[in-house]
C-alpha cells in the first residue's frame, strides 16, 4: 500500500492510484474546517452542559442514544453540510460536474463497554463494497477533533488483494433501506442486523493507522478492507465521512477490481452533483442494475434511501 501526504496529483491520477490501493492523507482545507466547525456546533450544543469527548461520563447509554439520534440527522440535513463538501471537492482538484457524492455522516466510536451498536456501531474489517458500493467508489474521511490511533481507523492492506470469505450475498441495498436502516437508534446493548462480514477469522495486522489534524482528509477506495478501532483511550471519536464518484467512471465501469463481493442492489441513487446537488441521471445507475430492483418496486424514487447513520 502506498500512502500520499498532500500529493498534488490530478484527480484522474489519485483515482487511479486509489483503485489500485494507494491511500491519500490532505492536510485541513478552508472548506473541511468549515465542516468540522459545523458538526463541532451542533455537538457541543447537543450534549451542553457536557464536555462531548467524555459525555459517556455523565449520561445513561439509552439517553445518549436518544441525542445521537437527533444530532446525526441534524448534520446529515443542514444545507451548509452540502455546501461544505462541494468546496472541499473543489479545492482538492474535483471536476464538479463530473463528481457526484453522498450526504456526509457524523460518527461517533465510544469506549466500547458503553455504546457500540446500532447508531454508534463499530464497524468490523469490512470493505463498502459488501454493502453495494460500486467499484468506482472512493471514501472522505475526516475528524471533528483530534484523535489518537487507539480510537480511529485501521487499514489492512494484506487484503487488498487476497479473497476474505464474507456472507455480502446476503445483502440487498434497498432491502437494508427497507428493514434495518431506520432501525439503527433502537439497537443499544447489541446490534442484531445482518451484515456482511469475514467468514473466518482475519490477521489484522499489520495495520495501518493514519492520524490526521481536525479537518484533514483520509481518501481511499470503497475496496479497501478497514475498521473500527476499538476506542481504549477513553475520548469519544467525532468524525464525518462521506463517499464520491466520478460519473465517467460509471459509465466505463472502471475502478477497484472485485475480489469477493457478491451482494446486490446498487447505492448510486445517493449521490449528488457537486455543481448543483441533483441525482445521477438514471440511464447511468441502470448499467448498475442486476436484477434485484425488480423485487422491490419500479418507482426510483422509493428505492432511495431514507438517509440514516448506518450503512
Amino acid at each position: 500500500m502506498n500512502v500520499f501526504f498532500d500529493s498534488n496529483r490530478l484527480d484522474s491520477e489519485r483515482r487511479t492510484a486509489l483503485y489500485q490501493g494507494s491511500v491519500f492523507a490532505y492536510s485541513p482545507s478552508p472548506s473541511a474546517l468549515k465542516l468540522c466547525d459545523l458538526a463541532r456546533e451542533l455537538i457541543e450544543a447537543a450534549f451542553r452542559p457536557y464536555d462531548p469527548l467524555t459525555v459517556y461520563q455523565e449520561l445513561p447509554v439509552e439517553r445518549c442514544v436518544e441525542i445521537l439520534a437527533k444530532l446525526k440527522p441534524a448534520f446529515i440535513h443542514d444545507p451548509l453540510s452540502k455546501t461544505y463538501i462541494q468546496g472541499m471537492l473543489a479545492e482538492r482538484g474535483c471536476d464538479l460536474d463530473r463528481t457526484y457524492f453522498d450526504v456526509p455522516r457524523l460518527r461517533t466510536a465510544f469506549p466500547p463497554e458503553y455504546l457500540s451498536a446500532g447508531i454508534a456501531y463499530a464497524f468490523h474489517p469490512h470493505r463498502d463494497t459488501w454493502y453495494s458500493a460500486p467499484f468506482a467508489q472512493i471514501n472522505w474521511w475526516l475528524p471533528v477533533y483530534e484523535f489518537s490511533p487507539d480510537n480511529g481507523m485501521a487499514f489492512h492492506p494484506q487484503y487488498w488483494e487476497n479473497i476474505v470469505p464474507n456472507n455480502s450475498e446476503t445483502y440487498n441495498y434497498y432491502e437494508w433501506n427497507r428493514m434495518s436502516r431506520l432501525s439503527a437508534a433502537t439497537h443499544v446493548k447489541a446490534d442484531t442486523r445482518v451484515q456482511p462480514r469475514p467468514q473466518t477469522p482475519l490477521e489484522p495486522d499489520p495495520q495501518l493507522r493514519l492520524v490526521v489534524n481536525p479537518g484533514g482528509a483520509i481518501l481511499f477506495s470503497a475496496a479497501q478492507l478497514h475498521s473500527t478501532v476499538p476506542n481504549s483511550c477513553g475520548v469519544i471519536r467525532y468524525s464525518i465521512d462521506f463517499r464520491v464518484v466520478d460519473v465517467d467512471d460509471l459509465c466505463n465501469r472502471r475502478g477497484a477490481r472485485n475480489i469477493d463481493s457478491a451482494c446486490t442492489g446498487t447505492t448510486l441513487r445517493d449521490y449528488l452533483r457537486a455543481s448543483d446537488f441533483t441525482r445521477i441521471p438514471e440511464e447511468v445507475v441502470s448499467i448498475y442494475f442486476d436484477g434485484s430492483e425488480a423485487n422491490f418496486t419500479a418507482s426510483p424514487s422509493q428505492l432511495m434511501p431514507a438517509v440514516s447513520e448506518s450503512k
